[in-house]
């Protein structure tokens, strides 16, 4: 049985305020980025519901609401659900992706924030159902490797979720490219799962580049070993 949102203790009441006023927020830096067009994409955050921290089936989300246009977005127009993509709180109907995060939610545990996008050059890539090569630094350093492909999956079921865990439960990439959808990233919050939004659809675009000018040079599996390990262990404060 769903649970109104006033039947949840008032810590979690509050952290549903803070994070609708976060994902909000971070909804402004997709168009800003130029990730998406009108009403395209999504950004998520889940809620912890367990006093000890630990995330689990019983935790919540917090989604954009579907054909809302960014412009028009609000902390109070975003809309709250459970782990079965059920809507607990909100004014609007939740996005058409509810059941995709809803699915990587419950079957990833560390994963706390998920983005889609529909930004054009890593959206080409999905397009031709081609992974991304690894042939940055840059790209050793946030995605470990290639970005993979993820299976042609429909919208309107856990199909697209279930695609999504399957390719990256198998890669170090924070970031999936959905054949002939688009890109769908992942992070420990949504302002990470963001930043994998704005960076595959760079690597896409100098990749798609360097393509144009003759043949990228691959970087040996155990560079992108060492680049990925400093980066993700000893870069920044």
């Amino acid at each position: 049985m769903v649970q109104h949102l006033s039947e949840y203790r008032p810590e979690i009441q509050q952290a549903v305020s803070k994070t609708r006023q976060r994902v909000s927020d971070l909804h402004a830096e997709l168009p800003r980025w130029g990730l998406v067009s009108w009403t395209a994409g999504n950004v998520s955050e889940r809620i912890v519901v367990d006093a000890s921290g630990t995330p689990s089936t019983q935790d919540l989300f917090v989604i954009k609401p579907s054909g809302v246009r960014y412009e028009e977005l609000s902390p109070e127009s975003m809309v709250l659900c459970d782990l079965e993509g059920v809507l607990v709180d909100g004014a609007y109907a939740p996005s058409s992706d509810t059941a995709a995060h809803a699915y990587v939610y419950k079957h990833m545990p560390e994963v706390g924030g998920i983005v889609h996008t529909h930004s054009s050059y890593a959206t080409a890539w999905a397009a031709r159902g081609e992974e991304i090569p690894c042939v940055l630094t840059m790209m050793a350093d946030e995605f470990g490797g290639p970005v993979p492909v993820g299976p042609l999956a429909i919208i309107g079921d856990d199909s697209i979720g279930r695609g999504i865990v399957e390719t990256l439960r198998e890669s170090r990439s924070p970031a999936v490219l959905m054949q002939n959808h688009g890109p769908f990233t992942i992070g420990d919050d949504a302002e990470n799962a963001v930043k994998a939004a704005v960076m595959v659809e760079e690597v896409a675009r100098t990749v798609h580049l360097a393509k144009e000018l003759g043949g990228p040079k691959p970087i040996p599996q155990d560079i992108i070993d060492n680049l990925n390990d400093r980066y993700q262990n000893e870069y920044g404060q």
